[in-house]
Formats: structure tokens, C-alpha cells, sequence
């Protein structure tokens, strides 16, 4: 009788194991027919393109077929209506926790700010519309980037925001975005790409996890994103995660534009210790770290022997997620920290800052990658590990054999 029934349970197991690698299957049909590493990859692999360069000429002139009630639209951000409806299917639709407790609000002037960098152009801002109705049901972007693996600095561009409305998911639409995106890139001479994802696919290049670090503990504790730790009180919790009340860094003020030269030179130097980082021009440096409220966040550390010369810098973008089914709170406010240098000021002391002036704003939480250097102050500055992990990619480029980098690799932060 025993015997029978752990005949059923090997063969309920091997069910499942079945079940599973068929939707794992399926899972990768279409990522098995793009440019990028598989998993059985290995062995004597050169680093560089998967596949050769064409010419512009070659590549299809006219955009993929869409089902016949959908349409193709290019989303000009700089239309407020059309920033709107972006923001509202992301809002609606885009990357919900595991428990549906969580979905990401990026704000109409985050999406700007993300998209309309230096160097963007319009036509790589897709959307797919319901014809009927003109209603946006679909949306992917991409943004040009100067991306150093290794040694080879190559010309890519950033995707981001792939997003479908929950109810036209069985539609497929999300592999036809994918490939259109594609071919409006390649139009332009540029052949990879370079995107982060949740989900598992062919193959990273890369995995990082998330970090978290309280803020406003008794509201992250209410709303259900942390709880008690065993043995522990609100008051004990309040008290653990308690900042100081002001910096600790001497001459730490916020980024001006005129800060950029020595920024760029300061970035760009930095960057170069990790295998997979960004070069970035004066105008990206002016674009992306500046001062805008609940968008991005840039401090920069002047040095109080050398007034003007700038030493250090932080930075950290604001990312909310909507709170569902809460009856109170509707909203987590979380800072995600972006690019530091640390020179002059150990590391730990400048993101301590960035967190006290953080809570200042009023933010809930504060998140951080285990990339770069940030190991190394993520126990000593009370963060602790999220459920989350980060996979990066790179379209139509291999590392050699096929491997992989380490986090502390990785000096790329993608939104």
C-alpha cells in the first residue's frame, strides 16, 4: 500500500516536471529565434555581434503586421494627452509584484525625462492602438546609449516600458513590439540593445538583486511591503531604521548645470572599473543628472579646500508603486539609488546622506541594486534583501563562451 503510494507521488512529480519544462518550452519559442545567448551556449564562443550587420537597405522597409483591429502609432511625448495615455496603461498594466499587492507608477514627467534624452527619436516610441476605439492597448521604447562591454564600446540603444493591456495578453503582441522595435533600430545602422527584465529569459548577461531600506517602517509595515522581524516592536523598528537628522558630508549640495564638465570626467572614469557601463557625452550628463522633484535626484560633493572643484556625487530616481487594495494608503514612494562616486567621502557615508535627504522628501523606502560597489554598504547601512532579482541582457551580443559577469561587474543602472 505504501509502495502505491509513492508510486502516485514520483508520478504526480514527474507530471509536474513534464508540465513545467513544456511551459518553459514555450516559454523561450520566440527568444529561440532572436540574436541573443541561449542557456546550452558555452565552449569556444568569441565575444560580439550573434548575428552580422546588414545593410539599412536590407532591412524590411515596412512594419510588421498587426491582427486587423490594431494599429501601429508613433507616441509623441511631447504631447501632454499622449504622455497621459502612456502613463495610465503603465500604470494600469506594467510590473505588479508577485502578490498583486504592488504595481510601479511611473509618473508622466519620469516617462519624459526617461524619453526624450538626448538623442531620442520619436518613431522608437511605439505604440499599438485599438482601432476602433484609438484607445493605446500597447507600448515599447527605446533610447540610444554608447554601452562599454569589456574593452568594445558599442553603439545600442536601451528598451524599456514592453507593455500590453492585461486583457489582450493571448493576443501575442508583445513579441510583434518586440520585433518592430527592432527593425525601426536597425534602420537607423544600430544592431543591439541592451534591457533588464524580472522574468527569466535567454540569457543574462547579468542578475542583480534588490535591496530594500526603511524609511517610513510603520507605513511599509501597514501596507503589507515588510513586516515585524520576530521578537521586535513598532517602537524597536522605528528606532532601528531612525536616520540622523542632517548630512554628514561637508560641501554636499545639489548638482548645478555647470557642474557637467567635471562630471563627465568624473562618470566616465568611475565607469570604467566595471565590465558593463555606459559612456556618457555632456549633454546625457546634463540630461540625466539634474534636479527635478519627484523625478531624479543629484548631489555632488564640492570640495571645501577648492571651492568649485567637485569630488563625489550621488543621485537616486523616483520610482512610486501604486498600493492595491489598501484602505488607507494608495501609494509607496521609493527612492532607487542610481550612480555614485565616491572619492573623497567613503561610500557608506555618502548614501547614508542620500538617504536622510530622501526621508526629508518624504520618501517610504530606499532601493538599491547589488551592483557596483554597493555590497559594500548594505549591511552596515541596514538594507535588506528583497524577493527581486534584475537580469540584464544584451541583444545581438555574447559574451565570450557564453559566460556571465558578476553583479559587482555591472556598472549599468536601467530604469
Amino acid at each position: 500500500m505504501e509502495q502505491r503510494k509513492v508510486s502516485r507521488q514520483g508520478m504526480a512529480t514527474m507530471l509536474t516536471q513534464v508540465e513545467e519544462s513544456r511551459k518553459a518550452k514555450e516559454k523561450y519559442v520566440f527568444w529561440e529565434t532572436q540574436p541573443v545567448t541561449q542557456f546550452n551556449e558555452g565552449g569556444e564562443i568569441e565575444e560580439g555581434p550573434i548575428a552580422a550587420p546588414r545593410a539599412v537597405d536590407d532591412v524590411q522597409a515596412q512594419p510588421y503586421c498587426l491582427p486587423d483591429s490594431f494599429e501601429w502609432c508613433v507616441c509623441n511625448l511631447n504631447e501632454d494627452a499622449v504622455v497621459q495615455e502612456v502613463y495610465e496603461l503603465l500604470s494600469n498594466n506594467y510590473v505588479e509584484d508577485d502578490d498583486n499587492m504592488f504595481r510601479f507608477k511611473y509618473s508622466a514627467s519620469f516617462l519624459k525625462w526617461c524619453l526624450l534624452c538626448p538623442g531620442h527619436r520619436l518613431e522608437w516610441l511605439i505604440g499599438v492602438r485599438v482601432k476602433a476605439s484609438r484607445k493605446l492597448v500597447g507600448f515599447i521604447s527605446a533610447i540610444p546609449a554608447n554601452i562599454r562591454v569589456n574593452t568594445k564600446t558599442v553603439a545600442m540603444v536601451e528598451i524599456n516600458f514592453l507593455c500590453v493591456h492585461k486583457k489582450l495578453r493571448a493576443k501575442r503582441l508583445a513579441p510583434v513590439l518586440i520585433k518592430e522595435i527592432t527593425r525601426r533600430v536597425n534602420k537607423c545602422d544600430i544592431w543591439q540593445a541592451a534591457y533588464t527584465a524580472g522574468v527569466l529569459l535567454p540569457k543574462p548577461v547579468a542578475t542583480c538583486r534588490y535591496y530594500h531600506r526603511s524609511l517610513n517602517p510603520r507605513k511599509l509595515i501597514d501596507v503589507g511591503f515588510s513586516r515585524l522581524a520576530p521578537r521586535m516592536t513598532m517602537a524597536r523598528t522605528i528606532k532601528l531604521f531612525k536616520l540622523p537628522g542632517t548630512t554628514a558630508t561637508p560641501g554636499l549640495r545639489e548638482c548645478r548645470q555647470d557642474d557637467t564638465p567635471q562630471l563627465v570626467e568624473l562618470l566616465n572614469a568611475h565607469l570604467g572599473l566595471y565590465k558593463l557601463a555606459p559612456m556618457f557625452t555632456p549633454a546625457e550628463v546634463t540630461h540625466w543628472f539634474q534636479n527635478i522633484d519627484g523625478v531624479i535626484n543629484t548631489f555632488v560633493v564640492e570640495s571645501p579646500d577648492a571651492p568649485g572643484r567637485v569630488t563625489d556625487m550621488v543621485s537616486f530616481y523616483t520610482l512610486p508603486s501604486s498600493i492595491l487594495g489598501h484602505p488607507q494608503h494608495t501609494e509607496l514612494k521609493a527612492a532607487y539609488l542610481y550612480y555614485t562616486i565616491a572619492l573623497s567621502v567613503p561610500l557608506r557615508q555618502l548614501v547614508s546622506d542620500a538617504m536622510v535627504l530622501a526621508a526629508a522628501r518624504g520618501y517610504d523606502v530606499f532601493n538599491a541594486l547589488d551592483l557596483m560597489q554597493n555590497e559594500s554598504f548594505l549591511r552596515d547601512l541596514k538594507f535588506g534583501q528583497g524577493d527581486g532579482q534584475l537580469h540584464y541582457y544584451l541583444f545581438n551580443w555574447r559574451l565570450a563562451g557564453g559566460c556571465s559577469m558578476a553583479p559587482q561587474d555591472v556598472g549599468l543602472v536601467l530604469m
